[in-house]
């Protein structure tokens, strides 16, 4: 391959990504994430070490932000900054009946469900596992004279 091949045609394409969230209460995971969110399970193993249960979250992909927009997107979601390093963002058909759903099952609601400038409703929970989740639900194309850049698209490359 010549040295100007996308990165991508110079290395082994990935094929799933795959979030492995150690949780000291196994059962409340599993019962939150599997049977409350609605993560369909794919396998499950056990042994005399212990369990692990792969669940089926749709489509995948690693969203990479600086400290500076973190900061913006916690502030448009919860109105100050809460967010560790880490936080997973789940898309889904109704975030405000989603958020309701997974407080009642144990979830504590940070924020409830929220107009984003990027045309979304979002939420903020601390959910089992010690993670934070962002639940999301697409609204369309933005109502207002808003430039994509100023609603934090992706840069066009050059």
């Amino acid at each position: 391959m010549s040295e100007s091949a996308a990165p991508a045609e110079r290395h082994a394409r990935v094929h799933e990504l795959r979030l492995v969230v150690t949780a000291a209460d196994y059962d409340e995971a599993l019962r939150f994430y599997r049977d409350e969110l609605g993560l369909p399970e794919r396998a499950a193993f056990s042994s005399p070490d212990g369990r692990v249960t792969i669940l089926e979250a749709g489509r995948a992909t690693l969203e990479l932000t600086d400290p500076r927009h973190a900061d913006f997107i916690d502030e448009v979601e919860v109105g100050s900054r809460v967010a560790g390093h880490i936080r997973v963002a789940f898309q889904v058909d109704d975030s405000t009946a989603t958020t309701a759903r997974l407080a009642a099952a144990g979830a504590e609601v940070l924020a409830e469900p929220t107009r984003t400038p990027w045309n979304s409703l979002n939420s903020r929970l601390e959910a089992p596992g010690a993670l934070q989740l962002t639940l999301f639900t697409e609204l369309g194309e933005p109502d207002g004279p808003e430039k994509p850049e100023e609603l934090g698209e992706p840069e066009e490359r050059a």
